[in-house]
């Protein structure tokens, strides 16, 4: 989920309007007045409006494609990265996936409404707790525009109204799926203001959002590291977020090398540039196979920087700094250090975790089972890549981001994240004595 653009003073908006507060304050008191209409929406209304938006992408997307076209050629002239245009761009596959994601959340249980617990008290009050919508979420992201769908999805389902700011990048692209998803609302007969998409890249709309105490209940940040710092510093209302993906996995001495190797090469390479890629390769100094592990990666095309005892194993490693340990890539790059067992791994890890996911490989059990007790991170894996830390990998149908905090929501955060609760007492006259 990770990205690295962040919105600069210098990207000088051609869409600028001169007053984004009140732009903001407009577009959050439609958002609230939409969001008391969906927190009673039935289910399936809210579903309906999410497969029939599903069908819009599939029926637009030769224009949602062409859209994204523009976005890419405009991405590559200002020079992003590789990696960047990877995130933004659509093709017929992933643009399918987007389809596909709407009517995944669909078909999903709705989390509005159910009972949590309950029990009666010594004087006979029955007490519930039920699930209930957030409000109104404030989305703002960069570069990749399936966040419109899968933000706008989950935040509908949930009950939640929601104010999406995309990055300048992925303007076309943002404003074509948005229609799409409008498509799908006006033909459920939910109020379209549910899902607005902010119309400005002026960067003075992202400050509005983040003041927008009594309008917007919480904002969730998916973007660049930067993007992210300024929301947590700015915010006056809550924040989802994370700030990093330093994601680690670290080989056991109890690994087998035909698990080893490929869940290495898959961890780091399938894509790089998403929040679950694997940024450091912890290496037991007792496992007897880590220069096959090394240059698989290597062949793979990915750049080694490693400490003495990986420098050892192949001669191609490049000397690691210490910047290195907390550096999050999102290129084809990664950090290898060797270490004394399951213990020399989460004590690198507990120095330069930023608590996202983290996985070890090994055939032994307890090893295994010390190593997900003990790491402190949102997802911890054991013999599985690091490619898996996704909301829809992990059957919640898409993600609105992986939150690495501890209060209340972690890891992939989904319908029931985007939900909080009240208590229901039921009495019969009860008086307090």
């Amino acid at each position: 989920m990770t990205e690295t653009l962040a919105i600069r003073p210098a990207d000088a908006p051609k869409d600028a309007v001169k007053d984004s507060g009140a732009l903001i304050a407009d577009m959050g008191a439609r958002a609230r007045a939409a969001a008391v209409r969906l927190a009673g929406a039935p289910t399936a209304d809210k579903a309906k409006a999410l497969t029939e938006a599903a069908k819009a992408i599939r029926a637009q997307a030769p224009a949602i494609l062409a859209a994204n076209a523009e976005d890419v050629a405009r991405a590559r002239a200002n020079g992003l990265t590789a990696a960047m245009i990877d995130r933004l761009t659509l093709d017929p596959a992933r643009l399918e996936g987007v389809a596909a994601g709407l009517e995944a959340v669909a078909a999903l249980p709705d989390p509005v409404g159910q009972r949590i617990d309950e029990t009666r008290r010594p004087n006979g009050l029955l007490l519930q707790r039920v699930r209930v919508p957030l409000g109104v979420i404030g989305i703002i992201y960069e570069s990749r525009p399936n966040v419109t769908a899968d933000a706008g999805a989950l935040s509908l389902m949930s009950g939640n109204a929601c104010i999406l700011r995309g990055g300048s990048e992925a303007t076309a692209s943002n404003r074509a799926i948005h229609a799409a998803l409008l498509d799908g609302i006006r033909a459920a007969g939910l109020p379209e203001d549910a899902i607005q998409l902010v119309p400005t890249t002026d960067r003075a709309a992202v400050g509005a959002m983040l003041a927008a105490q009594g309008l917007i209940d919480i904002i969730v940040p998916r973007g660049g590291k930067s993007l992210v710092a300024r929301v947590q510093d700015e915010a006056r209302v809550p924040v989802l977020a994370h700030l990093d993906g330093i994601v680690h996995l670290y080989i056991d001495r109890a690994a087998d090398p035909a698990k080893a190797v490929p869940l290495a090469v898959n961890a780091k390479m399938r894509r790089t540039g998403v929040c679950g890629a694997a940024e450091t390769l912890l290496i037991d100094r007792a496992y007897g196979d880590g220069a096959t592990i090394i240059g698989a990666l290597i062949d793979a095309g990915c750049e080694v920087r490693g400490d003495a005892g990986a420098r050892a194993l192949d001669s191609r490693v490049l000397p690691a700094t210490d910047g290195d340990w907390d550096c999050e890539y999102l290129d084809s790059i990664v950090s290898v250090a060797i270490v004394d067992g399951v213990e020399g791994a989460m004590a690198h890890i507990a120095r330069h975790s930023s608590h996202h996911t983290d996985a070890i490989v090994t055939d032994d059990q307890p090893t295994a089972d010390r190593f997900l007790a003990g790491v402190d991170s949102a997802i911890v894996m054991h013999n599985a890549s690091t490619q898996f830390a996704d909301g829809g990998e992990f059957g919640l149908g898409a993600e609105i981001g992986i939150s690495t905090g501890r209060l209340h929501a972690r890891g992939p955060v989904a319908l029931e994240g985007l939900t909080t609760y009240k208590w229901l007492v039921r009495g019969e006259g009860q008086l307090r004595p």
